[in-house]
């Protein structure tokens, strides 16, 4: 299994891969494509800490390969479908989908309260400029400010949290966090948009602590990129992602789904 960040500042680091776990995570190959289902907390890009340190460069050792393309990818702590093209033509082929909107992604998100109708956000969004956290975003007018748009649906509630399906419109920068604690429904263990940003400080300066843990009602953002769908006249393909252990493990507890439901969540 991988390994969660350590306690102390070297947990700011990307945690190591197992070589062994690497493939199964592959849920799709084929001469063109590798499609991932990437866990919670395993960085994409390259990191100084060595080829296993993140999906790309692990990818590499395991191949054997030079070089690889990576199509999509996602933040550190949300799981899902992540793909990774093998050879220049096919990464011109997804580049192209993806620069003229013949893409779709949809996320299953476990979100914070509970949510009656679906509802679509049409909401800006540029850098909160009060936050000390200078990657963060919020909603806003402004110069900077890029147009947005999500839609939740709600698919399961109760006990406080909702499942919910999330349509991207739009692709901007933590777009779905963002647009969820707009809202006023934040996603579920998130702690840079959940209630106390303090929570995402205290995880960079000293890693993943048992101190950090114990504050944590999710050790993760329940975010996970479950389908991406490209539609372009050169490249017709979906990618599915199943829900990861920890996502599904919550909604068996708390939303008294049982495996049939949770299979059935990307039908």
């Amino acid at each position: 299994m991988m390994s969660f960040p350590p306690p102390g500042r070297q947990a700011q680091s990307a945690p190591l891969i197992v070589p062994a776990d690497l493939p199964t995570w592959l849920v799709e190959r084929d001469e063109d494509f590798l499609a991932f289902n990437k866990p919670g907390w395993v960085v994409c890009h390259p990191s100084k800490n060595g080829p296993w340190s993140s999906l790309v460069g692990a990818t590499r050792e395991w191949l054997g390969l030079e070089t690889l393309h990576l199509v999509s990818r996602l933040d550190r702590e949300t799981s899902g479908i992540i793909l990774i093209a093998l050879n220049r033509e096919a990464a011109s082929r997804a580049q192209t989908a993806v620069e003229r909107h013949w893409v779709s992604k949809t996320y299953l998100a476990i979100l914070e309260g509970e949510i009656l109708e679906p509802q679509l956000v049409d909401a800006p969004l540029r850098r909160d400029t009060a936050s000390p956290v200078l990657v963060k975003q919020t909603v806003g007018e402004g110069p900077d400010a890029q147009t947005a748009v999500s839609f939740f649906e709600p698919l399961v509630r109760g006990n406080g949290f909702t499942l919910a399906r999330v349509e991207l419109h739009t692709g901007r920068k933590h777009q779905i966090r963002a647009h969820a604690q707009f809202i006023g429904h934040p996603v579920f263990g998130d702690k840079l948009y959940g209630n106390d940003e303090r929570l995402y400080l205290e995880l960079c300066e000293n890693g993943l602590t048992p101190a950090l843990q114990a504050k944590l009602a999710f050790p993760r953002q329940a975010l996970h990129a479950a389908r991406l769908v490209f539609k372009s006249p050169q490249l017709q393909r979906t990618f599915t992602a199943p829900l990861p252990a920890d996502m599904a493990d919550f909604l068996r507890e708390r939303l008294s789904l049982n495996d049939l439901d949770i299979g059935r969540l990307l039908a």
